[in-house]
């Protein structure tokens, strides 16, 4: 049976797509940058590419120079919008979470900016139900890396990742998990276990350990 869940969280937890392109608008607009509002459907095709990588498709061209006061202050605007503001949480999160932190102790491992998490916990009052985190902008190492960092952290046995990309997916059999495909995410992942909704997560645990 499964000791553990561990979450990836933009697709899987929460859908933050619009507040953060509300919150990225008004990074560029404090800086001084000349540029369009963020869309939500502009921001969506860059949701889990690291960070400079989003810069440079939002701000094509801009100086290599310039990218980091431009992530660091964005970021930190984002994380104090969503930590005040929170973000769409998918259908019976709360009740689902609660029940499965009965059953496993629960943990988000994402590729976000150092803060994220936390303002996900805050703007989403969720946190109560994790055990831990980590992130590439605590850590700087790829997913599965943290994935092995926190199972080495908290001295897990058998965990499993649940995550809505391609990538969510390579990185666990990376690091030697199995991994269950949120496909109400953001991403397109075949052949391996998957959940329509968050709501169906405990019943399809509940097969696997069958």
């Amino acid at each position: 049976m499964f000791d553990s869940i561990l979450f990836d969280l933009d697709g899987t937890l929460w859908n933050a797509v619009p507040e953060v392109a509300k919150s990225w608008t008004l990074g560029l607009e404090q800086l001084g940058i000349d540029r369009p509002p963020i869309t939500a459907e502009e921001l969506f095709p860059c949701m889990g590419l690291l960070l400079p990588d989003i810069v440079e498709r939002l701000l094509p061209g801009m100086g290599e120079e310039e990218k980091p006061r431009i992530i660091s202050h964005c970021c930190q605007v984002e994380n104090e919008y969503l930590a005040r503001h929170g973000a769409a949480l998918y259908p019976e999160e709360e009740r689902v979470l609660e029940s499965l932190s009965r059953r496993y102790s629960l943990f988000v491992v994402s590729n976000c900016e150092k803060g994220y998490i936390e303002a996900y916990f805050s703007g989403s009052r969720m946190g109560k139900y994790f055990t831990g985190f980590e992130s590439a902008g605590n850590t700087g190492l790829t997913k599965a890396e943290n994935i092995s960092l926190v199972i080495k952290r908290h001295g897990l046995r058998k965990p499993v990742y649940v995550g809505d990309t391609l990538l969510d997916h390579k990185s666990a059999a990376e690091a030697g998990l199995p991994f269950i495909f949120a496909a109400y995410g953001f991403g397109t992942v075949e052949n391996t276990p998957s959940i329509e909704s968050l709501a169906e997560l405990p019943g399809l645990l509940d097969t696997m350990e069958a």
